[in-house]
């Protein structure tokens, strides 16, 4: 994929990752070492913490910070996509959440200004070996770009993650869609199908988290489920289910945006998404609060998967050999 340097930040250090790959993954041993296992057991969560400067009152960062500390932590998951998150939140949550390591920039000049879209990880258990952001625009390259009616920037941040111990990998990306304007919400869609359907290892699972700004019923969400066409007419080429409607299809009380003040009559916006087949372990909407104060304006989505890996899924239907016309601009390496 032709987009920004990727940028992992630990606790307290910042640094740009060198592409690399251990040997043993290489190697036969290796190889063979991968193969024994048929899934990956996952944990993840989507969580859009609201931006930290905002001008919220009694909700401001500095009084609900600890409990986003404590839903992080409290969740043990393995990925996280967060939404919203200014640089000095994710250096806080990493200085006080310990295990994880960052990886994205900031929308609005592809370093550290503006909101990030980014993915925590556990440096534990996983290590990158590529990762990117582009810009959901018709110039996805270009820090700070928009063009399908949307105000604000809006930007998706990738990662492909590696497991030390065994060499199984996944690919993980965690967006914000636009909150006013459906063109870029249905255009953003149909941009972030075709990026996930050019990635480099396309027999490697995926996981697409978000604040979709978005309900099910929403055209930009019937694309992705492959239910519906993108503006152009073209379905998506990849589909996805929503992990949480695996476990819970008839759930009505599914509202994610809580406006802090807990309530859960709204729309379904936030969303872990898995290809289908996937075995869904566990799937919730974390509506813990403190005496009524929430994390945030939203709530967070947690889920677990058992990722399938060596095999491709019926769902992509592009491949390495056949990428597509767009995919020396959209390919995930």
């Amino acid at each position: 994929m032709e987009s920004l340097k990727c940028t992992v930040s630990g606790s307290l250090r910042r640094a740009t990752w060198v592409l690399f790959l251990w040997a043993i993954l290489l190697s036969p041993l290796g190889a063979a070492a991968a193969d024994k296992t048929p899934g990956l057991q996952l944990r993840s969560m989507t969580f859009n913490v609201r931006y930290g400067t905002a001008n919220d009152g009694p909700d401001h960062w500095e009084n609900r910070r600890h409990l986003v500390f404590d839903r992080i932590r409290q969740s043990h998951a393995d990925v996280i996509g967060l939404q919203e998150a200014l640089h000095f939140q994710i250096r806080q949550i990493l200085d006080a959440v310990e295990g994880y390591a960052s990886i994205g920039v900031g929308r609005d000049d592809g370093a550290y200004r503006g909101e990030f879209s980014n993915i925590l990880y556990r440096t534990d258990r996983f290590r990158p070996d590529a990762c990117g952001t582009f810009w959901l625009s018709d110039t996805p390259t270009v820090p700070g770009s928009k063009s399908w009616g949307n105000t604000i920037t809006r930007i998706c941040t990738w990662a492909r993650l590696v497991e030390k111990d065994s060499g199984r990998a996944f690919y993980m990306f965690n967006v914000h869609l636009d909150h006013q304007s459906q063109p870029s919400r249905e255009k953003s869609a149909a941009l972030i199908a075709r990026r996930i359907a050019d990635r480099a290892h396309p027999n490697e699972p995926i996981l697409l988290t978000g604040d979709f700004n978005a309900g099910e019923q929403n055209p930009a969400i019937l694309y992705l489920k492959g239910k519906g066409p993108d503006p152009d007419g073209e379905m998506t080429p990849v589909t996805l289910v929503d992990s949480y409607r695996v476990l819970h299809p008839n759930a009505e009380t599914v509202g994610t945006f809580n406006g802090f003040k807990g309530r859960t009559d709204g729309d379904k916006i936030d969303y872990v998404f898995v290809q289908p087949k996937t075995q869904v372990i566990d799937a919730e909407i974390d509506r813990t609060n403190e005496d009524g104060r929430y994390p945030s304006d939203h709530f967070p989505v947690t889920v677990t998967v058992m990722l399938k890996i060596g095999a491709s899924s019926a769902s992509d239907l592009r491949t390495a050999s056949s990428p597509g016309k767009n995919a020396r601009n959209a390919r995930a390496n």
